[in-house]
């Protein structure tokens, strides 16, 4: 069975098998190492010529990033490697090989990035936004939950040119009147508002209280 690398911490000197994508790689005079990320965090993996098959090093060689892998090896402690753990790797099996990645580990510009967006949140700080976004929504959802409200999700405002400046929605927000030209633009405006806009905003998470006559309040 598969260990995931969140749970490293509890295979600590024992020999596990793990899969997941390269991330980044770098070798020197019979070393290879990898950086491997499998949807649940980001773990150094070290192939020692010394200790694998000529076939498992040949691999971790030739190895392209994003490309899939299942290593078996030893986990250690070590304070000096992201996660507090390294792999030492006993054997590498190739699962998939990945053709040119187009996001490398060197600076891109944020147009280049954002015309990647898909691949872009693979990086590291795209991952940890998305999960602060995720625990965010979730727990939002979870207060609703055990207050005993009902999740129903009501159509989203779009415009007919959402990619165009042509179309304006005017919107009466709190006590502000607001015009939101198109969604990238409503994004990086949302930026600059107070921090319970943004929430209010972005998350899409709407509360009407159950009762007429209390106050609704709206997170979207």
């Amino acid at each position: 069975m598969s260990v995931l690398i969140s749970d490293f911490k509890n295979h600590v000197d024992n020999v596990i098998t793990t899969k997941g994508w390269i991330t980044n790689k770098r070798s020197s005079k019979g070393l290879v190492f990898i950086v491997l990320r499998d949807g649940s965090g980001f773990a150094q993996c070290v192939i020692d010529e010394t200790n694998v098959d000529a076939e498992s090093y040949e691999i971790a060689k030739s190895i392209t990033q994003e490309s899939s892998v299942e290593i078996t090896g030893k986990i250690v402690m070590d304070e000096r490697q992201m996660g507090g753990f390294e792999l030492q790797a006993d054997a590498v099996k190739l699962i998939h090989l990945a053709e040119e990645y187009p996001i490398t580990n060197k600076p891109h510009g944020v147009e280049f990035l954002m015309d990647n967006r898909h691949l872009w949140l693979r990086a590291k700080r795209q991952w940890a936004i998305m999960k602060i976004r995720n625990q965010i929504i979730y727990s939002i959802h979870n207060f609703f939950q055990e207050e005993g409200f009902v999740q129903m999700d009501s159509p989203i405002l779009t415009g007919n040119a959402c990619e165009g400046t042509s179309t304006l929605f005017h919107l009466n927000f709190t006590t502000e009147r607001l015009i939101a030209p198109k969604p990238d633009s409503c994004m990086v405006k949302q930026w600059r508002w107070r921090w319970v806009k943004f929430i209010l905003l972005y998350l899409h998470s709407e509360r009407k209280n159950q009762k007429p006559e209390d106050i609704c309040l709206s997170f979207g």
